[in-house]
């Protein structure tokens, strides 16, 4: 089931559903269905135009990323859990060049409230996926290098999503007050799903994608359309965990 989910949910999102209108109106050109090939292409030219305009972008993410507020003051908690992202291990780079961006600004967000607290633990998650090093591991790396003792980090190695993250936190955490990070976009699914388990996460979410920049190159880019795949993910996910019962 989770990689059937994972599969499926991978052709939802703007540039599979752009490449498979393409596809049939190239179907309907061949077969001389010219006005059919027209409107097919029309929308599908029309379908990526929307979604890399900036103003319609930033509306489709963010009522994820205001879902909840950005954690300025960081409370009196023993844990900080962050949840993982991706990476890619090359012995040959520096750590920051193997974990991925994301996955360094939860991190990051995560180090600045924990270096506040004392007797705290950092607990940072993720299984390996392809690779042979699971994330939790790659984060610790990163943490080290960042100045966090490993006496202080806690790993989460086999969780594959956030429903199997929640529930490998409580067996830790049980039902302590406990900073939860994880990019803005999911922090709203990811707040469900661990309430759902019982848990009492605060919300510490990172990574904010919607900005409005200036600029003509900024109006119609890549990053806006990926700005739309994030939101696509998300909006997905959170209807997969609602028919499934998890939130």
């Amino acid at each position: 089931m989770f990689f059937l989910k994972k599969f499926i949910a991978a052709f939802l999102l703007p540039m599979p559903i752009a490449l498979f209108m393409f596809a049939l109106g190239v179907y309907f050109l061949f077969k001389n269905s010219y006005t059919k090939a027209k409107i097919v292409l029309f929308f599908t030219i029309s379908w990526l135009a929307l979604l890399s305009f900036q103003p319609i972008s930033n509306a489709i993410l963010q009522p994820l990323e205001d879902s909840h507020k950005a954690l300025i003051q960081t409370p009196d908690v023993k844990y900080v859990l962050v949840l993982g992202n991706g990476h890619a291990s090359n012995e040959n780079l520096s750590i920051t060049s193997q974990v991925n961006m994301i996955a360094q600004n939860r991190l990051n967000e995560g180090i600045k409230h924990f270096n506040k607290l004392k007797d705290a633990k950092l607990i940072v998650s993720g299984y390996g996926g392809y690779d042979k090093n699971p994330h939790a591991f790659m984060q610790q790396l990163l943490a080290n290098a960042l100045g966090i003792k490993s006496e202080y980090i806690l790993r989460l190695d086999t969780p594959r999503d956030t429903k199997e993250e929640a529930i490998k936190a409580k067996e830790i955490i049980k039902d302590e007050k406990f900073i939860l990070v994880t990019s803005a976009s999911h922090m709203k699914r990811a707040m469900l799903l661990f309430k759902k388990q019982g848990l009492n996460p605060i919300a510490a979410p990172t990574n904010h994608l919607v900005h409005e920049e200036k600029g003509f190159a900024s109006y119609f880019s890549s990053r806006n359309l990926y700005k739309v795949e994030v939101a696509f993910h998300e909006y997905i996910g959170l209807l997969y965990s609602k028919i499934m019962g998890y939130i």
